[in-house]
């Protein structure tokens, strides 16, 4: 599978997996369209998704492709996962702290 049919296909994984766990407004964003800047995925309030289905990831690039995308608002998080292995997620620690701070009010 190439890596743009494989990326797309993490997208709709990841968007899936999202409208399971309850958030429902979760889709595939608009880059394929030929926009750029949007998350991969949108549909979570404040949260800029870098979506990465790979076996090798350089996270670093990763993150600062979020950092460089999310709008003033959002909190550029990389959701990225290997084959066979589960989805995890990548954020800065002090927007963890800012989100884990929130979930406790």
């Amino acid at each position: 599978m190439n890596s743009r049919n494989k990326g797309a296909k993490g997208e709709r994984e990841l968007s899936n997996i999202l409208k399971e766990k309850g958030f429902t407004d979760c889709r595939r964003g608009q880059q394929y369209c030929g926009s750029n800047g949007d998350a991969d995925v949108v549909g979570l309030q404040g949260i800029h998704i870098e979506c990465k289905r790979v076996q090798k990831l350089n996270l670093e690039n990763a993150m600062q492709q979020a950092i460089n995308d999310a709008r003033e608002d959002e909190i550029p998080a990389v959701f990225h996962r290997q084959d066979r292995k589960k989805w995890k997620v990548t954020l800065l620690l002090d927007d963890f702290v800012t989100l884990y701070k929130k979930a406790q009010h």
